[in-house]
């Protein structure tokens, strides 16, 4: 007969699957958190199943937070619950988690999941795609999956159809696949409701949505609320969102065209119709095409995903300073 604390965790611990269902998290990403970073310590039965508690259950919820929030695993794992879970609920995270050495060395070179990722659309193959992808976001903390394997992935395949190495084909799959992976992290963003909101779009003829995908994401995970509104919208619906949910600022993605006549006009008339002194900030490939409408109304052209990430910190923060 087992002892009575080892039934009583056969009867109320929770098997990997509710534990999925509860975080988010899928079985692989529990399960490396657990053996490779000791972020949590599940009981098992006798039959060697792991039974995770409601403890458990929690402590992974605040790490998925964290991680969410830009930390690598290995940097927050070691944290305590209640110190993972006061600064989450302050909001202090970002700026103040305190960071821990892995247990053992972290992956250091995302070039392996880019590899996976760019064969998998050579192949044209939606689940290797998926799953490459899935791996890099456990594997990798958040900047470093935007910033050295989808951003480079997708240039890449750019490069690629120029070239007429690969065909519309490969490129629309690998558009759908990572606009949906985008748009799970944006939706499992988990932040407080006093974070500050930031819309996000790409103004009428701006119909490539990536880029504003990949704006948004970095920003939820720097801290920030998303109203997030896609692509080609008319740049009254954009500065009506700002008004409707009080924004602190607005993000545009240009990418292409980036010779279109009308669009000087529709960003004079965005910036008229914002609350005076909004913060407007655009990026994209497109934007030294429009470098003189852009100083003209007073937006900050974004050179790149770390400028973006400084430039929503000193936002949200004046005090603090960026490198």
């Amino acid at each position: 007969m087992p002892p009575e604390n080892e039934y009583r965790w056969a009867t109320e611990g929770h098997p990997i699957k509710v534990a999925v269902r509860r975080t988010g998290l899928t079985p692989h990403a529990i399960r490396i958190w657990e053996k490779r970073y000791n972020a949590v310590s599940p009981r098992r039965t006798a039959t060697n199943r792991r039974l995770y508690s409601d403890d458990d259950i929690e402590r992974l919820l605040l790490l998925r937070r964290a991680t969410l929030a830009g930390h690598n695993i290995g940097q927050v794992a070691n944290v305590p619950t209640d110190a993972l879970r006061t600064l989450l609920d302050k909001d202090e995270f970002p700026l103040s988690a305190p960071a821990r050495p892995p247990a053992e060395p972290v992956e250091s070179s995302p070039q392996p999941h880019l590899d996976a990722a760019l064969h998998a659309v050579e192949q044209l193959n939606a689940s290797a795609l998926q799953d490459a992808l899935a791996q890099a976001g456990v594997a990798l903390s958040q900047p470093v999956l935007i910033e050295q394997v989808v951003t480079p992935l997708m240039r890449r395949i750019g490069d690629l159809w120029q070239d007429g190495q690969l065909r519309v084909a490969h490129e629309h799959l690998a558009s759908s696949v990572v606009r949906t992976f985008l748009g799970n992290r944006l939706a499992n963003a988990s932040l407080p409701a006093s974070a500050p909101r930031l819309i996000v779009a790409t103004p009428a003829g701006q119909i490539h949505e990536l880029g504003a995908l990949i704006v948004a994401v970095t920003a939820a995970s720097a801290g920030w609320q998303i109203t997030y509104l896609g692509a080609d919208l008319p740049t009254e619906e954009i500065a009506g969102a700002a008004h409707q949910n009080s924004a602190r600022a607005v993000a545009l993605s240009l990418i292409y065209p980036g010779n279109d006549p009308h669009l000087t006009a529709e960003l004079r008339n965005l910036r008229q119709g914002l609350p005076e002194g909004m913060p407007l900030l655009v990026g994209g490939r497109a934007t030294e095409h429009y470098q003189a409408v852009l100083d003209a109304i007073g937006a900050v052209r974004i050179r790149d995903l770390p400028h973006l990430r400084a430039s929503l910190v000193t936002l949200r923060y004046p005090g603090v300073q960026n490198p």
